[in-house]
């Protein structure tokens, strides 16, 4: 009597269901690298979340607004005065550190790194800074004249569509200055002038209070969170329309 080897018709199919659950589990785990990877450099070369520490760029950003920063576009085309820039400290801007407590379980440090690939989380946000750009390499920037604003190259510029100052006809600067910025960096100013620890602070530093343009992370182009507050980040380009080229002063 001989014997049958062909499977039976159950068998076969749990075989088969088998061999769709691999294939399943296969192409979800392709999937999910395909997005990480693609998620990856995108953050890396194009687009980073940030979210906002402090006050000091009210009323255009509040604190804790999320906010997305363009990494790609000023490599070629550059920055403007106005733009609103994510930088590193470049030391001494942020006093002395205490560094962030490690996730508690790999699960949890796990997740966190997922989800900076994706961009959801900006856990190196208090790392950074966020101010606007007054003036550009080259630039002579001062403050203040006879109606208490800053000029650059010898223009005063009106920033009255953005500027947060404690009461109605303050003076654009509770601190006196005048620079010159050197190549290759920047002078950043808060919008909420009265309470932002920028340039004007740090002169006493290494860098005089400049920021190099190898510190930028790029530009701040939209406010993700929260949904209330969805927009994009004003430049204000027009306040600097009529500024002058380095030199052009008079």
């Amino acid at each position: 009597m001989s014997m049958d080897a062909t499977p039976a018709p159950a068998e076969e199919t749990e075989d088969r269901r088998g061999r769709g659950a691999l294939t399943f589990l296969r192409d979800v785990l392709v999937i999910v690298l395909v997005a990480l990877v693609v998620s990856f450099v995108v953050k890396t070369f194009l687009v980073r979340s940030f979210y906002i520490p402090s006050a000091s760029m009210e009323n255009t950003l509040m604190e804790l607004d999320h906010i997305l920063v363009d990494e790609l576009t000023p490599r070629f085309g550059g920055y403007e005065r106005g733009d609103v820039v994510v930088f590193r400290d470049p030391g001494g801007w942020l006093g002395p550190q205490v560094q962030a407590a490690e996730p508690s379980n790999p699960i949890a440090a796990g997740a966190d790194w997922l989800l900076s690939l994706v961009g959801l989380s900006a856990s190196d946000s208090e790392d950074h800074l966020v101010k606007r750009i007054i003036g550009l390499p080259g630039d002579r920037v001062a403050c203040c004249n006879e109606l208490g604003q800053v000029t650059v190259n010898g223009t005063a510029i009106d920033e009255s569509s953005y500027l947060l100052l404690p009461e109605p006809g303050a003076a654009a600067s509770a601190v006196e200055f005048d620079v010159t910025v050197p190549d290759g960096s920047l002078w950043l100013m808060g919008d909420n002038r009265y309470r932002s620890k920028d340039s004007r602070y740090n002169q006493d530093q290494p860098g005089k209070g400049f920021v190099p343009l190898d510190n930028v992370v790029g530009r701040a182009f939209a406010i993700t969170w929260p949904l209330d507050r969805l927009a994009f980040v004003d430049a204000h380009h027009a306040v600097f329309a009529g500024v002058p080229e380095p030199g052009g002063d008079g």
